[in-house]
């Protein structure tokens, strides 16, 4: 595994106090592979972490009588509330709701849950799940992320529990077993082994042959034109006798494979872009192996977005760029602008981030996963294996929003026996990529924990970088609904740039909220620009002032690139250089086939 290599590879000052010396080294590995061994039984999450927050938890609630009188009254309420509730249904009397579902749960959205007993089980549940969000929330002495982590421990567990999820208990799923005389259950044990037998199997889900990248995935024309050990850059043939002379580099993130951007054509924002007369770049990254286990995050900025950028300023010569970075690429670009910025390289043009943080310090529900505990236990995980797979970090993903990525689907496609249809989307969200070792740990420890991009501490070629030296133009999209980059903090831009923000809150969520093509239904949008003079305001301020516009935000954003870009159209550049792209294949290239 190369262990000292790796860690003596650490150079960069900030790492220095997190290296051991070389007679800690096999100590060290002992803690690594037995984290690592724990790791495998408990899907990467530190068994540590939760026991720190139920301790934290605990401790202080037993020390607190006042929260044990308020949790005690609350318990007594809603058990006459229920009892209440029952008494009048025995005397056949209506018995309004005590509670609703909040907006969002849609577990009991069916009209079969307002007839008994149903109805009854539902209020019983809510009871119970309002019981324990005060329980949760609020101990006295108890830190916020113990809180958040205990809560979300409940909500778990109580989303498991949920009369929806058993089809003796779900109205919807009982009418259906009994009009089909337990077809459906025949059917869903039928989906359900599939399922199985596939993912043992190593096969793709069920659907997922419709979708193929380069067929019906991928599909607008181009050409690789650059490729070293970490990325193909591909330009995208021009369809306008004239395109905007400044080009467009688009930087995806490297956790997921780049074409969410260029999804089908109907929906696919650099076919658009392209129609719209622009010349347009994007980066595959590879999908790396144990045998990358070194690269860093300055690799991933120095071979990945500078690379580009001096492979995009080869072919289009002479001009300025528009940088664009989506989620982790959004953060890298960030990065690699403020060190242009401080080395005086002035080719951007514009900086453009679609749903990107740059301040970690309120990074949303991921929090409950990254703290000190959970860090070392993903990078024992690493070590071991010299990367973290998709597969392993989808899992924290779905349980953030179990109800709609686990419960919902097992009651859809199992107890009523019918099949989630695929989409593209979720096709592209099944096609996994790895991450290197180093560049997680960095990513996680630099940027998550320590917060080091937004408080200028982060360093590049020996210099701390600063986000507010970056003085182009900046159009930044955050999505409602986000929940690996909430939008408020992605807003947080406003106070680290000393420049023009431009900023879009669209609805959707982190994906469906930027692949937000015109004509898509139910879209709408909030558009709002910030002077660098100008005073900067909250979010919910932000929010008040500006109403929301139906339709897709991608032309506001064209629009916008247009009032940036040179006012004289010019004849499109050349597909590549020349001989130098010989043996190059085209669009979508070879790195985004890599398993």
């Amino acid at each position: 595994m190369d262990i000292p290599a790796r860690l003596s590879s650490d150079q960069h000052d900030q790492h220095s106090s997190q290296t051991p010396p070389p007679s800690d080294l096999p100590f060290r590995a002992l803690d690594h592979a037995k984290e690592a061994f724990i790791a495998r039984l408990t899907s990467g999450l530190s068994p540590a972490a939760l026991l720190l927050a139920l301790s934290d938890w605990g401790i202080h609630l037993a020390a607190a009588p006042g929260k044990q009188l308020e949790l005690a009254a609350l318990l007594a309420r809603a058990l006459e509330q229920i009892a209440n509730y029952g008494t009048q249904l025995a005397c056949n009397e209506s018995a309004p709701p005590s509670l609703q579902p909040t907006p969002g749960d849609s577990r009991f959205r069916s009209q079969a849950w307002q007839s008994e007993p149903y109805r009854y089980w539902q209020q019983a549940f809510l009871l119970t799940e309002q019981w324990w969000r005060r329980a949760t929330r609020d101990v006295p002495g108890t830190t916020r992320h113990h809180e958040d982590m205990v809560s979300f421990a409940a909500r778990q567990w109580l989303d498991l529990i949920a009369p929806s999820n058993f089809p003796w208990t779900n109205p919807d799923v009982a009418r259906r077993t009994a009009s089909t005389f337990g077809a459906n259950l025949l059917k869903g044990a039928g989906n359900a082994f599939q399922d199985v037998q596939r993912q043992m199997s190593g096969l793709p889900a069920v659907g997922l042959e419709k979708f193929v990248v380069g067929e019906n995935l991928a599909v607008t024309p181009g050409k690789v034109v650059f490729r070293n050990h970490l990325i193909e850059l591909i330009q995208y043939t021009p369809t306008t006798r004239t395109v905007r002379a400044e080009p467009i580099l688009v930087v995806p993130a490297w956790i997921m494979k780049y074409y969410i951007l260029d999804l089908s054509p109907h929906n696919s924002l650099i076919r658009y872009l392209v129609g719209q007369g622009h010349t347009v770049f994007c980066i595959s990254w590879r999908n790396v192996t144990a045998q990358d286990r070194n690269l860093s995050l300055e690799d991933y900025r120095r071979d990945g977005v500078m690379a580009a950028l001096d492979a995009v300023s080869e072919i289009v010569p002479q001009r300025k760029i528009h940088a664009t970075g989506y989620c982790l690429g959004g953060t890298l670009l960030s990065i690699a602008a403020a060190a242009m910025a401080t080395a005086g390289d002035a080719r951007l043009a514009t900086l453009s981030l679609f749903a990107a943080q740059t301040d970690f310090t309120e990074p949303g529900e991921l929090q409950l996963f990254i703290d000190d505990s959970e860090v070392y236990f993903l990078e024992s995980m690493m070590w071991s294996q010299g990367y973290l797979s998709a597969r392993q970090m989808s899992g924290a993903f779905q349980w953030l929003r179990s109800n709609e990525l686990i419960w919902s689907r097992i009651v859809h496609d199992y107890l009523l026996g019918e099949r989630t249809p695929m989409t593209d989307l979720m096709a592209w969200n099944a096609d996994s990529t790895r991450m290197p070792y180093r560049m997680h740990s960095e990513y996680l420890r630099q940027l998550f924990l320590d917060n080091d991009l937004a408080f200028g501490r982060y360093r590049v070629d020996g210099h701390a970088v600063a986000l507010s030296n970056v003085r182009v133009p900046a159009f930044v999209v955050g999505t409602e609904y986000d929940h690996i980059a909430p939008w408020r903090s992605v807003y947080k831009i406003h106070t680290l740039l000393d420049a023009d923000v431009t900023f879009v809150l669209t609805n959707g969520g982190h994906n469906a909220g930027i692949v937000s093509e015109p004509g898509h239904a139910h879209r709408h949008f909030r558009y709002g620009h910030t002077a660098a003079h100008q005073l900067r305001v909250g979010p919910d301020e932000w929010v008040a002032a500006h109403a929301a516009q139906d339709g897709s935000w991608w032309p506001a954003w064209t629009d916008w690139l247009k009032a940036h870009s040179a006012p004289k159209a010019v004849a499109p550049p050349p597909l590549g250089l020349g001989n130098a792209g010989a043996g190059l294949p085209a669009a979508p290239g070879t790195y985004v086939f890599q398993k």
